[in-house]
């Protein structure tokens, strides 16, 4: 039986792909800050499922919680096969509104912590000759939808690096990708007190549905996994329009339009 470890493991994204992995009788670790919650989730994976499941409770914000999750994912008589960065956050106001010290833990969240963990499983995967990463990015990162935001640069930074680290490991036996979705059903948004309302529902994603066709993806060997063919048209006219066009349309319409997230 396989490992998989997923971070941010007890909501939203990170659920749906422990509960999509556990179906695959997959042996899970998953890791997340609230001890409690993560107990309560692994219970329930295990009654279900009948799979072991060991939790980390950690803040990838911090570098005790990342240098907890890197140890074990660089054990290597326990090894695991698919590492899932999904753990994030994203902030209800712009730049110049925000604390620098919310600025910085999105950063640590968003960026350095999906760096620091997948450095730490590609080595044994690379050894073994297979592995997955699958880290989670958002239809955002393909453009600066939301002006003065930094979570766009955040998720364009987890594309660029997810393409860049598939190019290199995929002749080694190595999958990486960057999921991309536009807005799910999750508590993200509410976390981030991000107002919702004006958004319509046919935008509005399943997250069970985009952690299957993102695991289909993966094994597929695609960098990149845009759910739904309204987000597929929509974040190809984001990332593939003329710079100068989009930035004069987005600047003038995205005050009114809420931020995609995961």
């Amino acid at each position: 039986m396989t490992t998989a470890l997923v971070t941010g493991a007890t909501a939203g994204l990170g659920a749906a792909f422990a509960r999509a992995l556990a179906a695959e009788r997959r042996d899970l670790i998953l890791v997340a800050r609230d001890g409690d919650r993560l107990a309560a989730t692994a219970k329930a994976l295990t009654d279900k499922y009948s799979v072991q499941v060991e939790i980390l409770p950690a803040d990838l914000a911090s570098d005790d919680g990342c240098a907890l999750v890197e140890a074990r994912l660089g054990d290597v008589d326990r090894p695991v096969e698919l590492l899932v960065n999904n753990a994030g956050i994203g902030l209800r106001s712009g730049f110049v509104e925000n604390s620098i010290e919310d600025e910085e833990r999105m950063l640590a969240l968003n960026v350095r912590a999906v760096m620091r963990l997948t450095h730490a499983a590609v080595p044994g995967m690379i050894a073994r000759g297979h592995g997955d990463v699958l880290n989670v990015s958002s239809v955002a990162g393909f453009g600066p939808t939301a002006p003065g935001s930094t979570y766009s640069a955040t998720k364009a930074w987890v594309i660029t690096f997810s393409e860049s680290v598939h190019l290199t490991l995929k002749h080694h036996g190595v999958r990486v990708i960057a999921l991309c979705p536009g807005f799910v059903r999750t508590e993200f948004h509410a976390r981030a007190e991000i107002p919702t309302g004006d958004i319509p529902d046919a935008l509005w994603l399943d997250a069970d549905t985009v952690v299957r066709d993102a695991l289909a993806d993966l094994r597929r060997g695609r960098p990149v996994s845009v759910p739904s063919i309204r987000y597929k048209v929509l974040g190809g006219i984001v990332r593939y329009a003329p710079r100068p066009i989009f930035l004069r349309v987005i600047g003038r319409a995205a005050k009114t339009v809420g931020r995609p997230g995961h």
